[in-house]
């Protein structure tokens, strides 16, 4: 089967995986996931896009991104991708391909899918049964939706920022919402939407979609 051609539309949230080559680690301490930081920071600068949520695994990282112009994706991406290779091969003295050859990403509709997908980022360290709470886990957004922890490049959605006006009240009712029960399909059809390279949304959104990219 062929391939489904990728699409960036600016202003479309993307949801991205990222995962070391056959599974392998890629962040083995504090040091490595700052220095990825450090370069989300300055790559989603350089390439203009807004990051809203996001988890460090041992082997891979999720990204919820807004790329503000078409196509920005792609270069960011391969920019974020070589510089941390580069800095992790460097570090440990090794050669060869850190991660997969190809990211998977997915275009995510706003509510309530973003929001759902959001959570399914945030909760991974717990589904990865690395830490009972998102709470406990200290390299993912959870901490900057649920308790107002700063990080450079993060830019809520408007999606967060519409579950009130009111900052305390806001990052209290999105505790509640990572701690409710996501809707029983939720994660199958995200990781679906991950797997096809395609879209997270309703119909209609889907459709949208797929016109942009005939």
């Amino acid at each position: 089967m062929s391939r489904r051609t990728r699409i960036c539309p600016a202003g479309i949230p993307q949801h991205v995986i990222q995962r070391g080559d056959n599974r392998q680690t890629c962040f083995q301490g504090v040091s490595d996931r700052a220095t990825y930081y450090m370069y989300l920071a300055r790559h989603s600068k350089a390439f203009d896009l807004d990051v809203h949520a996001w988890v460090l695994m041992d082997n891979h990282a999720h990204l919820l991104v807004t790329p503000n112009t078409d196509n920005a994706l792609f270069p960011f991406m391969k920019a974020l991708s070589q510089s941390y290779a580069q800095y992790y091969n460097t570090k440990y003295n090794r050669t060869g391909k850190l991660w997969e050859p190809r990211y998977r990403a997915c275009l995510v509709d706003t509510a309530p899918y973003f929001l759902e997908c959001q959570r399914y980022i945030e909760l991974n360290p717990v589904m990865g049964r690395a830490v009972s709470h998102p709470d406990s886990f200290q390299w993912s957004s959870y901490g900057s939706h649920a308790r107002g922890m700063k990080t450079r490049f993060h830019q809520p959605h408007e999606c967060y920022l519409a579950l009130h006006a009111e900052e305390s009240v806001r990052r209290l009712r999105y505790q509640q919402f990572v701690s409710a029960k996501p809707p029983t399909d939720m994660a199958e059809k995200i990781r679906h939407a991950l797997m096809s390279g395609w879209a997270l949304g309703d119909a209609e959104f889907r459709e949208r979609m797929r016109e942009l990219g005939s």
